[in-house]
């Protein structure tokens, strides 16, 4: 489905619901939802908005990651299985 067909007033979401979610739930395409004639919402099925959580949530690890590299707040690995082996030997 083409993004400017899946974009209804909440009047159809209210009338239509059942065939929005089966529809949903076929070809995973979210319908965004007006309101006035503005976009508010976004209804989605909820294995995509879990992939699109997940894709978040390493994007931040990511961004995280490369934040701390960059202020040089990282260890080499030889460094850390070191540190690691003189833990955990007797």
């Amino acid at each position: 489905m083409k993004l400017y067909q899946s974009v209804k007033p909440v009047s159809y979401l209210k009338s239509h619901i059942s065939e929005i979610i089966r529809q949903i739930g076929e070809n995973h395409e979210p319908y965004i939802i007006t309101h006035n004639g503005e976009a508010k919402a976004v209804v989605q099925d909820i294995k995509s908005y879990e992939e699109t959580q997940e894709s978040l949530a390493m994007l931040k690890i990511l961004a995280l990651s490369s934040a701390s590299i960059s202020r040089g707040d990282f260890k080499l690995a030889v460094e850390a299985f070191d540190d690691l082996d003189k833990q955990f030997k007797p």
